[in-house]
């Protein structure tokens, strides 16, 4: 793209608000600040508002620059998606798509399937980051986040991509050491791992005289990882309630026992593929997610 054209000066208005500062936006443009800064004057002059209220500590955007972001970012992203539509009928899918994700899903779902994807699409290169945080999908210039669990409120574009579920376990050599759970109320004796960072999980769901009840569990060790607190399971420090899909192979090995089976709500869990507005439409964004849709579905 022209860097003197209006989509432009739109997309540099973005990019400016999207990444907190002219200086940043600059750097990812491959700018100086100060073309960015008068990029942004000219689009203000054009349209004949002030977008943008600068001041020496933050940016803070007017009515109309509210109004403009709101729309500017659709357009943006429909010229994007275009352009790689016409590209793409010429071949294959092609181009960068980055991809975030927790450690669980990409380390046990992700990174099995990815030697099939890139047979299938060699043309498409993926920047993959991992972290087990929450991750600004906008400002960071993430193409498909995918979560696990439920989603808030948000203006991303949101595909299941599968669903698994809940399960209460422990390692054997833990049961055999403290005994065995047999109805919710035995949790209280026991250590219950916890995953920090999601309240809600702080409470397991059980059926407790023909209701659903929270109980709220506790113990001596949580951790903001759950792929480690599924390796603290397996190590025998206490009882956790993990993802199905992390845990089937263990299962399914003896190395991890379901408890509570009768007692316990497994809850579904959902696997979303999130997308900025306009990603999706991007035929190797949509190569990817189609993808995962189709070999998760037949996994989970």
């Amino acid at each position: 793209m022209n860097k003197g054209t209006p989509t432009d000066e739109l997309a540099t208005f973005v990019r400016v608000i999207d990444l907190g500062s002219f200086a940043a936006a600059a750097a990812d443009r491959g700018l100086t600040a100060s073309a960015v800064s008068k990029i942004v004057s000219r689009l203000e002059d054009r349209l004949g508002v002030r977008l943008i209220e600068r001041t020496t500590r933050r940016l803070a955007l007017t009515p109309e620059g509210e109004t403009l972001l709101a729309r500017g970012r659709d357009i943006v992203a429909a010229v994007a998606a275009a352009e790689a539509e016409v590209m793409a009928a010429r071949g294959r899918p092609r181009g960068l798509v980055r991809v975030t994700t927790g450690t669980a899903f990409a380390k046990h779902r992700l990174v099995p399937l990815l030697p099939d994807f890139r047979a299938l699409y060699p043309e498409i290169a993926l920047d993959l980051a991992v972290a087990d945080r929450r991750v600004d999908i906008i400002g960071e210039q993430i193409d498909v986040a995918i979560r696990t669990g439920p989603l808030g409120d948000s203006s991303l574009i949101a595909r299941t991509l599968a669903t698994s579920t809940r399960v209460v376990c422990a390692a054997p050599a833990y049961l055999a050491r403290r005994g065995t759970p047999v109805m919710p109320a035995d949790l209280a004796a026991h250590v219950c791992l916890r995953l920090t960072g999601y309240a809600r999980l702080a409470e397991w769901p059980m059926r407790i005289d023909g209701r659903i009840v929270p109980l709220k569990v506790s113990g001596a060790i949580t951790c903001d990882s759950a792929d480690v607190l599924r390796d603290m399971v397996l190590a025998g420090l206490g009882i956790a309630r993990l993802a199905a899909f992390m845990i089937e192979d263990d299962l399914a090995a003896g190395r991890l026992v379901p408890l509570l089976v009768e007692h316990h709500v497994p809850e579904p869990v959902p696997i979303t593929a999130l997308m900025p507005p306009g990603r999706q439409s991007l035929p190797r964004v949509r190569a990817l997610v189609d993808f995962l849709a189709a070999r998760l579905a037949v996994r989970d």
